[in-house]
């Protein structure tokens, strides 16, 4: 299986051959001081709420197919995506990732270790802002089958093949804090039904740049922890779908086959009264 992690040297290589796009998810003024050269900034990537009804996500699906396209995106070339770390954007990066994957964009690739692992080879930084010829591409609607909207949540909780993972970070699991934005951001703090839980940070570990994905042995051994193997249906949950993105790209690369992600995570899931929800702390008996 080819890796959808690149290093710096491979990004290098791509940049020189002018078989990519490359494309800066981190804030404007971070972009403004120094990028990887040639890099177009989307940060709304990471800002971006969606709702998972069919309005929400065909708005979703306009949205970034056209921002993508004026990127420079014509269904040929690579995309390459990045953030400051993998941690330091809350998987950022990641999210791009999956959100062109739902696309069904046929080339995507991240920056492994992000600007920092860059910066940290040594490679040339531009402040010059890129002017990317504006091209298209083709959405492949079958690839939509990667993206959960509450309705399949709802029945992922009723099946027992399936694993609903939730990473986030702990103090939301044990529902103290309803979101990173806040205690209560949300109105609701809790979990959804019968999710176990691995948190983000641990599908990476220290690198001499920063923090980098563990290999796939390393995470299908956190995986197996609350009984996940290469062949379980994956159903992750975060908050808004940047952490579960990380997450994501992780079990794909350890080859783990069925994975999706209800990218309204907790920040609709909570909004709805309607839907069931654990609270107080994720003990058993």
């Amino acid at each position: 299986m080819t890796s959808a992690l690149v290093t710096p040297e491979e990004l290098t290589a791509m940049i020189d051959a002018g078989t990519c796009v490359v494309i800066d998810t981190r804030d404007p003024d971070s972009f403004a001081a120094g990028h990887v050269p040639g890099a177009v900034n989307m940060h709304d990537i990471f800002t971006y709420l969606a709702t998972s009804d069919a309005a929400g996500m065909a708005a979703l699906k306009d949205k970034f197919a056209a921002e993508f396209g004026a990127a420079g995106l014509d269904g040929v070339k690579t995309a390459v995506i990045y953030e400051a770390t993998m941690t330091t954007g809350f998987g950022q990066s990641c999210r791009g990732f999956y959100l062109l994957s739902f696309l069904g964009y046929p080339s995507v690739k991240v920056l492994h270790g992000g600007y920092s692992a860059w910066q940290g080879a040594g490679m040339p930084v531009s402040t010059e802002a890129a002017a990317p010829t504006p091209a298209g591409f083709a959405i492949d609607p079958e690839a939509a089958a990667i993206m959960m909207d509450a309705e399949d949540m709802k029945a992922a909780i009723n099946d027992p093949a399936a694993v609903i993972l939730d990473v986030r970070d702990i103090d939301e699991w044990i529902a103290t804090s309803s979101s990173p934005y806040g205690v209560d951001f949300c109105p609701r703090k809790g979990r959804i039904p019968g999710a176990v839980w691995i948190e983000w940070y641990r599908m990476m570990k220290p690198g001499a740049a920063g923090p980098m994905m563990k290999s796939r042995d390393e995470v299908l051994a956190e995986c197996a922890t609350v009984g996940i193997t290469p062949d379980t249906p994956v159903k992750l949950y975060c908050f808004k779908g940047a952490r579960a993105s990380n997450t994501f790209l992780a079990l794909k690369e350890a080859g783990v086959t069925d994975v999706a992600i209800y990218f309204g995570s907790w920040n609709e899931w909570s909004r709805d009264p309607s839907l069931p929800i654990e609270e107080g702390l994720p003990f058993t008996a």
